[in-house]
């Protein structure tokens, strides 16, 4: 599902992987998921799992997300404002992609360390 927002881009694909990496590609939007795949976590939290993301970036990437349909943002009207991120469906059905990328990553380079620490449920 691509959104209205892409559609006026009207990118032309030529097979589905172009799809799948248009949406979940780069350096971020995965691992973007692949914290979101656990829990919903604030902005603040994902700043932490992933130290290197700048704040614009990371601002850019989750509206991409959620403009593409994987990334729900819940805004709680509070003092201070409270903004959650989570998975939306259609998010988690990317979760089975993830899982195998970190297969895949852990069998190419066995010797790095897991994502934010190992991940048991990566397996599930």
């Amino acid at each position: 599902m691509v959104s209205e927002n892409r559609s006026e881009e009207k990118n032309v694909y030529r097979c589905p992987v172009e799809v799948t990496l248009d949406v979940i590609g780069g350096k971020w939007k995965s691992l973007i998921l692949w914290h979101l795949k656990r829990k919903t976590l604030r902005f603040s939290q994902l700043q932490r799992l992933l130290p290197r993301i700048t704040q614009k970036m990371l601002t850019q990437q989750l509206r991409d997300l959620e403009r593409d349909g994987l990334v729900f943002r819940q805004v709680y009207p509070e003092v201070p404002p409270r903004v959650e991120y989570s998975l939306t469906e259609l998010g988690c059905s990317v979760v089975p992609i993830l899982d195998q990328m970190y297969e895949w990553g852990s069998c190419f380079d066995p010797e790095q360390p897991g994502c934010a620490a190992k991940d048991s449920s990566a397996a599930s």
